[in-house]
Parts: structure tokens; sequence; C-alpha cells
């Protein structure tokens, strides 16, 4: 069977050493801080990240990696001796990362290399990227592995809790007033993934409230049985993570191993630091 590499980007939230230990390469989404570019997950993380931006007082923006980054892995793949290439990216809903990734495609005439808009994000298109990478190592065809990676898509679930809307607040996402008036009342969102992109769920009174209710939906998902793959989310609060898996652990069944991971900046400038959450794939029915 050809070689088939897997490919997809720093919005995945992969720990590095995750992404290595499968084989996956990640294309880092740009953070933009006026003239100064930086690379997600080489250059800058979430936790220098909202240092920065809270010591400068602005958030910054982010954008795709460039068609020529993607060429970059497709080659780096290829010398390798990849045959073929998949590529996972960040849903398209939010990004213009799986254009980048397709414009790239287009250089490499006569290559097999499928682009997939995951219609999703953070571990939710991570663990799509896993499947694809454990199909690959099975000896699976190209269009089975897209095949698997997006049917495990299908089975992930994802809910955060937010602790501040002070960044939202800052992105203009919401206003000052109702930032202050969640402050106020101790209101803690939960987010979600719909239609491609992170939203706003519920809002839940006080930080054990929250924790408690994303438990209790990612419950729902799971229906009585127990999760296949679990990874806690956290943007720049790993001591927060760390409490959030042992509730959840308590609380449902998990596999041995579970993945903590940063959300990572191209993804957390936009819901801001103190986030804790969890992705789970649900069993087949």
């Amino acid at each position: 069977m050809p070689s088939v590499a897997i490919i997809t980007d720093s919005d995945a939230s992969l720990p590095p050493a995750v992404a290595a230990r499968y084989g996956i390469r990640q294309v880092p989404i740009m953070i933009q801080f006026g003239q100064e570019t930086l690379k997600a997950g080489e250059e800058i993380d979430d936790a220098t990240l909202f240092a920065r931006v809270d010591r400068e007082g602005r958030l910054p923006t982010t954008s795709a990696p460039s068609p020529g980054q993607f060429a970059e892995a497709y080659e780096a793949a290829l010398a390798d001796g990849a045959e073929q290439i998949v590529c996972l990216c960040v849903s398209g809903a939010v990004s213009g990362t799986v254009v980048s990734a397709s414009v790239a495609r287009d250089l490499f005439p006569g290559r097999e290399i499928a682009v997939v808009d995951t219609r999703t994000l953070s571990m939710g298109q991570g663990f799509m990227a896993l499947a694809a990478a454990e199909a690959a190592r099975e000896g699976a065809p190209l269009d089975e592995i897209v095949a698997r990676a997006l049917e495990v898509g299908q089975r992930t679930h994802l809910y955060a809790a937010l602790s501040t809307l002070k960044y939202l607040a800052m992105s203009g996402r919401v206003s000052q007033v109702t930032a202050g008036m969640a402050s106020l009342l101790d209101l803690k969102p939960i987010l979600t993934v719909r239609e491609g992109k992170l939203d706003l769920l519920e809002r839940v009174r006080t930080q054990k409230r929250a924790w408690a209710r994303v438990i209790e939906l990612i419950a729902q998902c799971l229906d009585g049985q127990p999760a296949e793959r679990v990874a806690i989310l956290h943007i720049a609060v790993p001591g927060q993570a760390e409490e959030f898996e042992a509730r959840l652990r308590a609380s449902l069944r998990c596999p041995e191993e579970i993945l903590v991971a940063e959300l990572t900046p191209g993804l957390s400038v936009h819901s801001g630091a103190g986030l804790a959450g969890v992705a789970v794939v649900a069993r087949r029915a």
C-alpha cells in the first residue's frame, strides 16, 4: 500500500509530543501583533500570548498559514517517502486555512493530496487527525483514511467553560456592559462547536456549576457508555485542567490515557484565557 502522510494545522490543538508520536505534521496558524508575526505553537503559546495581551492591553489578529507553508509541509512529507497525503484543516467557517491547503495541493500535479475541511476545531480536529494517522499506519487506502477521520469527527463532542468575558469584550464579540454584568453575577459562559464554529451555548453561575454542567453535557453525549477518547482542553490554566480532569474521571468512565492540550493561540485569541473543557469521542452506537 502507498505510504500516506497526515498533515493538519495548529488549530487541531495536538500536543507536539502526541503529534510526533503519530508522525503528524502541524502547519502553524499565524499570530500578528501589529507588524510582528509569530507561529502558533512554535513561537508563541497560550501562556505567553495572554501575558502579552494583559501587558499591552490589546488582542492580536490571526491569519491562516500561507499556501507556501502548506507546500513546504507537503514537500517535506514527500521527501520523507510519502506517496500520498491527507491534510485535515480547521473548519472553513472560522479560517481560510483549507483554502491555503487547497492552493498548495494544486502546486503538486500528479500527486494524490486529499484536503479535508474538518468542520470542527481544537481536539475535534485533533482526534480526526489521530484517527487518520492510525488508519494510515494500518495500511488503509487514502479514501478510507479520510472516511475514518470524518466518522470520528461525527462522534466527537466538545464543551468548555470560560472563567471570564474580559477577552471577548476586548475582541468586540460581547459588550463591555455584558462582560461587566457577567463578572458581577459570576456568570460562566459554556462554549461548544456548532456549525463549525466555537459558539456560546449557555451561561451558568459559578465555575463549580459550569464545570458540573460541562460534565453533564458530555455524559448526555456518551449515553452511559465509556468514552473512546478524551482530551482536557485549557487556555493558560494547567492547574484548572488537572482539577477538571479529576472531576471528569470521578464522574465518567474514561480511558486510562487522557490527553491534556492547550487550545493554542490560533483559537484561544478568540475566547480568552481561563478556559477549561473537554473533547470526547463517543463509542459507536
